[in-house]
């Protein structure tokens, strides 16, 4: 019984502990391993959720096993790209335990892509974005003026493609104006500063063509001309752009959102102004057509002058006249001869259409000895059924009329004292 005491009074002096303690010893003993305080982790992207803090939550999983992970805004920040579900990465962080929860996690302070760069990820993730939205549409693009007056550049004063630039320019086409808006390019500043630029040239509408651009260097180094707030002002420009970014390999947001695309700062130069020398040559080739088309045009008229000259009507005017009054008067003897045959044709016809209307008149039938006779009210008696006797008729004769009144009614077959 003293053992079992004993042993039961050790027990009971065994300090007991609270929960939150628990959680913050094992945070403690996850913290203090060296391994677990700069570790890098590979795996996929499952759960992964933005919270408005700006804090990223998501799990990294393999085929055995998940981890949760939390990336806070601070870090995030310098994402270049934005994480998706299923995307292979390598996380980087310390592992710790979250006291309220007591479960481990991975606290990550980098993210990067396993495999490809996350600046590829970036670059294709904004062109699949921008390219939704219509921004490398054709029809948006904008034709470049074939004789610019003034050519503004956005780039940076200090490289070399600037002085490429403008060497090409004088050389190739010295009538146009080169106005140059000095920018930043490469740099957090770079993308704000080239944005402001464009924007400023068409808000004082200061040339008739923009070149963007820089010359070659590494990804990070073109950057700039990756990023959304310059693809919206190259897309919003009523000026003309032409994107100039690197070297013939090197493709941009920049060169796929503008309205042409270089393929370095010098092809720009030479594409936005002709060559002085095929201009002066074209002139010349105009000049020679023109003068040859104008000595041919001469030659005709000279031709169409000389036959003129010998034309009767200028030679002799008296004598045309003369062929053109005798060429009259036999003119108007045809027209009289015409005219009387149809005449004479006319009167035929119409002697012949009086004979025929004479021969069927009713006055030729009245002076045969026949009459017409008619009732008061002028209707002709067709029948002896239409009179009655006492009433009175009139007799159309030849030579008059005759009034007559109805003694007697008969038949034609009745014995008549006429």
């Amino acid at each position: 019984m003293l053992c079992l005491f004993l042993s039961g009074g050790e027990d009971l002096q065994q300090r007991i502990y609270s929960v939150s303690e628990v959680n913050q010893y094992i945070k403690q003993l996850l913290e203090e391993q060296p391994i677990l305080s700069g570790i890098l982790i590979r795996g996929e992207i499952s759960n992964y959720k933005v919270y408005p803090s700006g804090h990223h939550y998501f799990t990294l999983k393999d085929g055995q096993g998940a981890l949760r992970c939390v990336l806070f805004a601070g870090s995030a920040k310098y994402l270049r790209f934005c994480p998706e579900n299923g995307m292979k990465v390598v996380a980087s962080g310390k592992i710790s335990a979250y006291p309220r929860d007591g479960a481990y996690q991975l606290y990550c302070t980098r993210l990067v892509s396993d495999g490809v760069g996350d600046l590829h990820i970036a670059f294709e993730q904004l062109k699949q974005k921008l390219y939704a939205q219509g921004l490398f549409a054709p029809e948006h693009k904008k034709a470049l003026p074939a004789y610019p007056r003034c050519i503004a550049i956005v780039t940076s004063p200090a490289g070399a493609a600037v002085h490429d630039m403008i060497r090409i320019l004088r050389r190739r086409y010295p009538l146009s104006k080169v106005l140059l808006l000095p920018v930043r390019v490469q740099g957090k500043e770079a993308p704000p500063e080239i944005a402001s630029a464009i924007r400023y040239a068409n808000r004082f509408q200061l040339a008739d063509v923009l070149i963007v651009g820089r010359g070659g260097g590494s990804i990070e180094d073109l950057w700039a001309f990756n990023e959304e707030i310059v693809a919206q002002a190259i897309y919003d420009s009523q000026i003309p752009v032409i994107s100039a970014v690197g070297h013939e390999p090197d493709v941009t947001i920049s060169d796929l959102v503008a309205d042409c695309r270089a393929s370095t700062p010098s092809n720009a130069a030479e594409i936005v102004v002709p060559d002085q020398g095929e201009l002066r040559r074209k002139l010349q080739t105009l000049s020679e057509r023109m003068s040859k088309n104008q000595r041919h045009k001469i030659d005709v008229y000279d031709r169409r002058l000389q036959e003129l000259q010998r034309k009767r009507v200028l030679a002799d005017p008296v004598a045309f006249l003369q062929d053109r009054s005798m060429q009259l008067d036999f003119t108007q003897e045809k027209l009289v001869t015409a005219v009387e045959r149809v005449l004479e044709r006319y009167t035929h016809r119409f002697t012949h259409a009086a004979a025929s209307l004479d021969a069927m008149s009713p006055l030729r039938v009245l002076r045969r000895g026949y009459c017409v006779a008619q009732k008061e009210d002028k209707t002709i008696l067709r029948s002896c059924l239409q009179a009655e006797p006492g009433e009175t008729i009139s007799l159309r004769l030849a030579d008059g009329r005759l009034q007559c009144v109805v003694t007697k009614k008969g038949d034609e077959h009745e014995k008549s004292d006429i």
